[in-house]
């Protein structure tokens, strides 16, 4: 795919895994974002469901980030911030291993 705005997870990020989550992007989008604004994305298992108020505040500047990259696709690597995230985008995020194999097909 042309370009991928990738969100790191509080997890990935804290088990180090995100020169992993990277390289899988890279091997998916010519061009690959990490916005430098991101924050946890504040949905915490169900909490972004039942408080979405939340998310909208620990995403406001990552959002605003990721409008401007304007990446043709998004991901990330855990369900439940994907949801946050396309709530306080508008975009679709997916698991990264997920656009991989859209890459590939």
């Amino acid at each position: 795919v042309e370009s991928m705005t990738i969100h790191p997870t509080c997890s990935a990020f804290q088990l180090g895994m995100m020169g992993d989550v990277e390289k899988v992007a890279r091997a998916a989008a010519t061009e690959v974002h990490i916005p430098t604004a991101w924050n946890c994305c504040g949905y915490a298992g169900d909490r972004g469901m039942l408080h979405p108020e939340l998310t909208e505040s620990a995403t406001r500047a990552e959002a605003t980030q990721v409008t401007k990259l304007g990446a043709q696709y998004h991901a990330s690597t855990n369900r439940t911030c994907e949801l946050g995230m396309t709530r306080a985008t508008g975009e679709d995020y997916h698991h990264v291993l997920e656009m991989l194999e859209r890459a590939t097909r």
